[in-house]
């Protein structure tokens, strides 16, 4: 949390920052191109020749940003990456999709090219110089091109259906503005709130006590939650949105998750409600772990393993503390 609020916004970046930061991102993109290239050069070695040329021309960009930056504020480049710049794109380390095929490798690289695009088209939009404008605008349309590039890599290897672009890019702006962030609140309100709610129910064995409980956990934390999603990225850069859609949809979600499982505590018999509570508890998690499988596609049983098991300590602890 104190994290995201120390990173600055792009619209705070100097023209000298803007420069730094497109030379530190255009170094890590060619590596990650070298990278996708070294894992499809024995199965595809055409396309892993196409991603070393485009490694190539990420380097040839660099060293265009590095001579302008050279040309108009010196030779030191100050040091600023991606991680220090709220709502920036983030890069998934290639090991992370070493063992994934050639279609999600394709899906990676034109989502790279994408977002790339985007900043450069943001940047030359903050520029004043007439020939830093005029880059930023030719390499904005070089990364287009290379997006083109990528999403033709399915019709060269892949057999199926054609997809249509429109309707990749509402799911893909579905999943950023609305499952993300839900799913992220729903997780922080399912496993945040067992602990106090499970101890409080075993400690005063009194079920309004423990619902009222429940229902201040969940709305403080969908609060909470709610204005962390808004305020660490303003969707201009990374593309995700309206920075109040996904606040809304974290919050609701992070009530909820809290709700499902502090509601039980309406009956007014102490271990019905428990058993109808921790019935609930199990009934998240499961979902939880199934929306990270459809639709973050994460394997189901490392989401199993993650969320349920993750869930199942919390709500032991809570117990415990409660009972102790």
């Amino acid at each position: 949390m104190r994290f995201l609020f120390q990173r600055k916004h792009f619209r705070d970046l100097s023209e000298q920052e803007v420069l730094a930061l497109a030379i530190s991102s255009e170094e890590d993109d060619a590596r990650i191109y070298r990278g996708y290239a070294e894992r499809l050069r024995a199965d595809y070695p055409g396309t892993a020749k196409m991603f070393d040329g485009m490694a190539a021309e990420e380097d040839t960009h660099r060293a265009q940003l590095i001579a302008l930056h050279e040309e108009r504020f010196g030779p030191v480049i100050p040091l600023i990456r991606r991680e220090h710049v709220a709502g920036y794109y983030a890069r998934r380390p290639v090991w992370l999709v070493e063992n994934l095929g050639l279609e999600r490798i394709r899906e990676e690289a034109e989502m790279m090219e994408r977002d790339a695009e985007r900043f450069y088209l943001t940047a030359a939009k903050y520029s004043s110089d007439a020939a830093t404008r005029k880059l930023l605008g030719d390499l904005a349309a070089a990364e287009a091109g290379h997006q083109a590039r990528a999403a033709d890599l399915e019709d060269t290897h892949l057999d199926g259906d054609s997809r249509s672009d429109e309707e990749a890019t509402a799911h893909r702006q579905f999943i950023l503005t609305w499952v993300q962030p839900g799913l992220a609140g729903l997780m922080d309100g399912s496993v945040s709130t067992l602990a106090p709610i499970f101890a409080t129910a075993f400690a005063t064995q009194d079920t309004w006590t423990t619902f009222l409980v429940g229902v201040a956990a969940s709305v403080g934390a969908g609060i909470s939650m709610g204005f962390t999603e808004a305020a660490s990225d303003d969707g201009e850069l990374s593309g995700r949105g309206s920075p109040v859609k996904r606040g809304l949809a974290s919050g609701v979600m992070t009530t909820v998750g809290g709700l499902g499982h502090a509601l039980p505590y309406l009956i007014p018999e102490f271990w019905t409600a428990t058993m109808v509570a921790i019935a609930v508890v199990f009934v998240e998690l499961w979902a939880i772990a199934w929306i990270q499988n459809r639709y973050m596609e994460t394997p189901f049983f490392r989401a199993a393993m993650q969320v349920v098991l993750g869930g199942s300590l919390v709500l032991a602890a809570g117990v415990l503390i409660g009972s102790g």
